[in-house]
């Protein structure tokens, strides 16, 4: 990740300007162990399939990603300038840590792994993501997913 003094002008004084949203409730309650989660990822490492168009500058959409395909099946589309790549060559895991999530659920510390995943492009506007955000937590609901790693790229 680029560190904003890195962030050549005009790019760094639009992020460093960025509203954060100030949020009057809490969003986290208690549930059940993590053991007996069904956990899924988000990432916004634009992530795309072998074969798939990459996603387009600005892109608002989501893509779901199934559990099965492998990590070399899948391409970085991300756009930013200030991104550097090298991690996801030598380790898809450094932005979709699906290997990881297998694992943690094969030692019992996470319930299962879902069997869809999800990517979005992480330089977009998120005041246009609305639609994205409401596809994938249908999808989530839909699959009984009880808990999210978010990887922001």
């Amino acid at each position: 990740m680029a560190r904003p003094e890195e962030i050549p002008e005009p790019t760094r004084s639009a992020v460093l300007n960025i509203e954060c949203p100030v949020f009057e409730t809490t969003p986290f309650l208690a549930g059940k162990p993590l053991s007996q989660r069904k956990v899924a990822i988000v990432s916004s490492a634009a992530l795309v399939q072998r074969g798939e168009a990459p996603f387009p500058f600005g892109s608002t959409e989501a893509r779901f990603i199934p559990a099965g395909v492998p990590a070399n099946a899948l391409l970085m589309s991300h756009v930013s300038i200030n991104f550097d790549r090298h991690g996801f060559a030598r380790d898809a895991n450094t932005a979709f840590p699906l290997e990881r999530l297998r694992a943690l659920a094969a030692e019992g510390m996470i319930g299962s792994v879902a069997e869809t995943h999800y990517t979005v492009m992480g330089s977009s506007d998120p005041a246009g993501m609305a639609a994205a955000a409401d596809q994938v937590s249908g999808q989530l609901k839909q699959e009984n997913v009880d808990a999210v790693l978010l990887t922001p790229v």
